[in-house]
C-alpha cells in the first residue's frame, strides 16, 4: 500500500476491504484489495459539560442505555461539522431543555477501553428552567453535597464533578484530565 487518505469520503459498500499494514504505517488496518484506500476507524469524540445555576449543578437520569436510570451530566456524540461547544450546548438543550454558556473547557479525558475522548466543559446555566429531553427520565438541579454519589452512570462524571467542584471559584486553570490511574473502567 502506498496511498494512505484520511480526507477522503467513505468508500461506497461493496468494497473488498482486507487487513493489511499501508505502506508507511505500523498497524493492521481496513484496506481496500482494489484501490488502496485505507478505512480509518478513530476515536468516538464525546462533549459535554457541567453545568451551574449557582451553587447547584445540573444532572440527568437517563432514560437509555447504557446505565439507564442512573445519573449524569449533559453530554453525548459530537455531530459532524460541529464545534465542541456547539456540541455541548445542544446535548445540554437535547437532555434537559437548558440553554448555557460555556464559560471554559475543564477537562479531557482518555477512555481508551470504548474508543473515547471526552471533553467536558464548565457551563453557566443561563435559567433554572430545565425539563427532561427525550433521553432523560428526569432532570434535578443539586448541590455537590447532595449528588447521588451511588447512581451516577459513568466513572468520567464523577471526576468532572470532582474537578468542577475544586476549581468552581477560578478563573483560570489548566484543564484537567482522566485521574492517575483513571482509565474510565468501572
Amino acid at each position: 500500500m502506498s496511498e494512505k487518505s484520511s480526507a477522503s469520503p467513505a468508500p461506497a459498500r461493496g468494497i473488498n476491504f482486507i487487513d493489511a499494514v499501508p505502506d508507511g504505517d505500523n498497524r493492521t488496518r481496513q484496506v481496500c484489495a482494489e484501490c488502496g484506500f485505507v478505512n480509518y476507524e478513530n476515536p468516538k469524540i464525546v462533549v459535554g459539560s457541567v453545568c451551574h445555576w449557582g451553587e447547584r449543578i445540573l444532572m440527568c437520569r437517563r432514560a437509555i442505555n447504557p446505565r439507564k436510570g442512573y445519573w449524569t451530566l449533559p453530554a453525548g456524540y459530537l455531530e459532524l461539522h460541529e464545534t465542541t461547544t456547539a456540541g455541548a450546548a445542544r446535548e445540554a438543550w437535547e437532555e434537559a431543555c437548558a440553554r448555557i454558556e460555556i464559560e471554559t473547557l475543564l477537562a479531557v479525558y482518555a477512555v481508551p477501553r470504548i474508543s473515547q475522548v471526552q471533553l467536558m466543559y464548565r457551563a453557566r446555566l443561563l435559567t433554572d428552567e430545565v425539563s427532561a429531553g427525550p433521553e432523560s427520565q428526569e432532570v434535578r438541579l443539586f448541590a455537590f453535597d447532595a449528588i447521588p454519589w451511588d447512581e451516577i452512570a459513568f466513572p468520567s462524571v464523577r471526576w468532572a464533578l470532582h474537578q468542577f467542584q475544586e476549581s468552581r471559584h477560578l478563573d483560570s486553570f489548566a484543564a484537567y484530565s482522566n485521574p492517575p490511574g483513571e482509565t474510565g473502567d468501572f
